[in-house]
């Protein structure tokens, strides 16, 4: 099991959203969860979302996966997998110790294998990411958050920035963590042949919130009501939108807003869809409650699949959203219900007394169906 050697609220107090950092040693004894071989296997999957990125004097190579590995050069070049927890148990593993944070905030593990001199060229991204160094060496440089970096288009897979004056120029090795928040440019490139880890956490834009809503709303046939006002009367202006008009149409607006009920729903399905492809395979044929609830008593344990989005508003945990649907289990079952959004592992003994429970049972046959949960005998 992966171990921080650091305190984590400390960590967010002086350094979350505000400064990037190096934490050396911030994982002791530090294992790569996952051989290249391994990861090369991953990225030549169909499913898996993989890149490859290499470069030569000045010019810049990207092929998106599905990837093979024939004719590839001695050095320059790296490939990386998005979402890699979500398709190696052991890769999943190293997000554990990260599950402090929020989960809605979390989006995937990246990993990347890098050749000597391999990198992606300096760049700006958009979230908070811990880079764990796992074997090898990379060189990693890192900015002042400025809004005036010249982009470089070298390559239309890669947005690249021209440059900049590193606040952090460092080498990391194996267990160092590196802490980027949003907007701080950096540039990474291997010393040696060399694994990198990347815990990602993305926040939602107010864009996507607002457009996503109004999804949420057309699809659900919510607010289909037009304008109404008898009491309209004769005007001397017929171009002005009078304030009572302007006042009118954004009471209808904000009457949408002002649902607490229909903005947690929304909320909770918005936020556990997942970006990206799940490991999913439905049960064919399906599981009975009886038959869950006799391999929960013979010992057994269900797990969920990594990466499987799940949670519930504080106020109403009775209410469950897992990868993008709505679930309610009765008052009673509240705690158990969290459980599922909180915990990886099902058993009798995490249960207790629900396991008798009709709902409970129904729900968790339901979501083994499904393919979120699977059985370990």
């Amino acid at each position: 099991m992966y171990q921080l050697t650091f305190f984590l609220e400390e960590f967010l107090a002086q350094y979350w959203q505000k400064k990037p950092t190096i934490i050396k040693g911030g994982f002791k004894h530090f294992v790569d969860p996952i051989s290249p071989d391994e990861l090369a296997g991953l990225a030549m999957e169909e499913e898996v979302d993989s890149r490859y990125i290499a470069k030569k004097d000045d010019q810049w190579e990207v092929q998106h996966g599905p990837l093979t590995f024939d004719n590839t050069p001695e050095d320059n070049w790296s490939f990386i997998v998005q979402a890699a927890n979500h398709w190696h148990e052991g890769a999943a593993q190293l997000v554990t110790p990260f599950r402090q944070l929020p989960g809605w905030l979390f989006d995937d593990l990246m990993i990347s294998y890098s050749t000597p001199s391999g990198g992606v060229g300096p760049h700006i991204d958009q979230y908070d990411v811990f880079i764990v160094q796992g074997s090898g060496k990379r060189h990693w440089r890192v900015g002042e958050k400025r809004d005036d970096y010249e982009e470089e288009f070298r390559h239309s897979a890669l947005r690249q920035i021209k440059g900049f004056e590193p606040i952090i120029d460092e080498v990391l090795e194996t267990g160092d963590i590196l802490y980027i928040p949003p907007g701080f440019p950096h540039d990474g490139y291997s010393v040696e042949t060399s694994m990198s880890f990347s815990v990602g956490f993305r926040s939602p834009k107010k864009q996507e919130l607002l457009s996503t809503f109004a999804d949420f709303v057309i699809s659900n046939d919510i607010g289909d009501v037009h304008y109404h006002n008898p009491l309209l009367s004769t005007r001397s202006c017929n171009g002005a939108i009078s304030e009572q008009d302007y006042h009118d149409l954004e009471t209808m607006m904000r009457s949408l807003l002002d649902n607490p009920h229909l903005l947690k729903q929304w909320m909770g399905e918005h936020l556990s869809q997942n970006r990206h492809e799940l490991d999913i395979v439905p049960s064919d044929p399906e599981w009975s409650n009886e038959e869950t609830y006799q391999c929960l008593m013979n010992g057994d344990s269900f797990n969920r699949i990594s990466g499987l989005r799940a949670f519930y508003h504080d106020a109403q945990p009775e209410i469950i959203f897992i990868n993008g649907g709505q679930y309610t289990l009765p008052d009673e079952c509240a705690d158990t219900a969290k459980q599922f959004c909180n915990e990886q592992v099902v058993t009798a003994k995490s249960l207790g007394n629900a396991i008798h429970h009709p709902a409970v049972l129904t729900l968790l046959t339901q979501l083994i169906n499904l393919g979120y949960w699977y059985l370990v005998e």
